[in-house]
């Protein structure tokens, strides 16, 4: 499995797509911008341009005739889908910390970067992964479907729980105002959404490995 990560990670992807959440990232220094876009871009743009050079490259049958099971095709494309997921949000995190230094005194209309507000990027990344990779598994090389409904899931994640965050005062306090300095409360929010995160992705592998076993190629 591990070589087939190494072969979409050399290979597959275009070396731009590792290097672009460095400067979607960079957004995070906006000051009181709504930090959810940063990564709602991995969703529209990454995601379908990736898929679409696998797709080109005619992936799905070149990595078939390795000696490979289809199991761990499986796992190595979602490990691969993950760690750009992870790369997107560490550094946005990073970026995050950064705009919290430099603008310490701002109102924050929306959420605010920190600890909570990424739990809740988790959750995102979490209902995104559920959706779009066992849909993707139907057929393994069709993605336009499935990157559709899993990016219409998230936005409206997204949407929701922004419009919760502003008219909602105790979501607002929580996550922007005296909540933002309970640090237990915060660090809480974060480890229930990477638990999501972890749990929604093992789900949707386990989906995927049984649907592509069942594929005729």
């Amino acid at each position: 499995m591990y070589n087939l990560v190494i072969k979409d990670l050399k290979l597959g992807i275009n070396p731009w797509f590792l290097v672009l959440p460095f400067f979607i990232g960079a957004f995070m220094l906006i000051p009181n911008w709504i930090y959810f876009l940063v990564l709602q871009y991995f969703f529209w743009v990454s995601v379908p341009n990736i898929f679409a050079q696998f797709k080109a490259q005619n992936d799905l049958v070149f990595t078939t005739t390795l000696p490979v099971s289809r199991k761990d095709m499986v796992k190595a494309r979602v490990t691969v889908i993950v760690i750009l997921e992870l790369l997107h949000l560490v550094i946005a995190m990073i970026f995050g910390l950064f705009t919290i230094q430099l603008y310490p005194d701002i109102i924050y209309s929306f959420f605010a970067p920190h600890m909570g507000f990424w739990g809740l990027c988790f959750v995102m990344l979490a209902i995104f992964n559920i959706i779009f990779i066992p849909m993707f598994y139907k057929t393994a090389y069709k993605y336009g479907s499935a990157a559709t409904a899993s990016i219409t899931a998230t936005l409206l994640y997204f949407l929701g729980v922004q419009w919760l965050g502003t008219q909602n005062s105790f979501v607002y306090e929580t996550f922007n105002g005296s909540g933002a300095d309970h640090v237990a409360l915060q660090i809480s929010i974060l480890l229930a959404g990477i638990v999501i995160f972890i749990v929604f992705t093992i789900v949707a592998c386990s989906i995927a490995i049984k649907r592509f076993g069942r594929l005729d190629i």
